[in-house]
């Protein structure tokens, strides 16, 4: 709701960008409740297992799962970014919605990443990022630092509630930034596209 419903669009975005590829073994790290994972569906993945290390986020994810029928494609497991219990080489694909923002080591868990990945395999990363151009970066930081924080209060009954979000954007390297730590975890072909005037973008690099 907070987002106006854009997020679905943007993770339609960042699954198009693994269509060339045809991946048929795509890992989702910080998976949460599963919506990039079931996004992945459009692909037609032989299999898609999302790790996370939040259990009860998993259950939720778990219930979406079971409600569209595709537990026999899409497994949950609790599992950290930074210590992935899959083999060298072993995804098609490796990927990551608005959860490298949360990584305790951020370059430890990318690198995690590049790691199961096979060669010609690929890593999407999509998150948050800072608007840059006047007016719509002043309007979208007034809404994400006063406004956003106080409707996810009210509606999840939580003071701490989103309060974390614009800390977490505002600390994220993004841009070129973002690209060269993960080209420094041995990743070619990084490109970055914005959308949405900024607001969020997607990361791509290939093994």
């Amino acid at each position: 709701m907070l987002s106006g419903g854009i997020d679905f669009y943007w993770r339609r975005k960042a699954v198009d960008c693994l269509r060339d590829i045809a991946p048929n073994r795509i890992l989702d790290v910080a998976t949460g409740t599963a919506d990039f994972a079931i996004a992945t569906l459009r692909l037609h993945p032989r299999e898609v297992i999302g790790v996370d290390i939040a259990e009860h986020m998993l259950a939720i994810g778990r219930a979406k799962v079971a409600r569209k029928r595709c537990e026999s494609i899409i497994t949950l497991r609790t599992g950290e970014a930074e210590r992935l219990e899959f083999g060298d080489n072993t995804m098609d694909a490796a990927i990551v919605a608005f959860g490298a923002r949360n990584f305790e080591d951020l370059v430890g868990g990318l690198s995690e990443m590049q790691r199961v990945l096979r060669p010609g395999g690929r890593i999407v990363v999509l998150e948050f990022s800072r608007p840059r151009s006047f007016p719509f970066r002043q309007v979208y930081f007034f809404y994400f630092r006063r406004i956003l924080p106080l409707v996810g209060r009210w509606i999840s009954r939580s003071p701490e509630a989103y309060t974390y979000l614009p800390d977490t954007v505002m600390r994220f390297p993004e841009g070129e930034q973002f690209s060269d730590i993960l080209r420094h975890t041995g990743l070619r072909n990084v490109r970055q596209q914005r959308l949405t005037f900024g607001i969020a973008t997607i990361y791509t690099g290939d093994k």
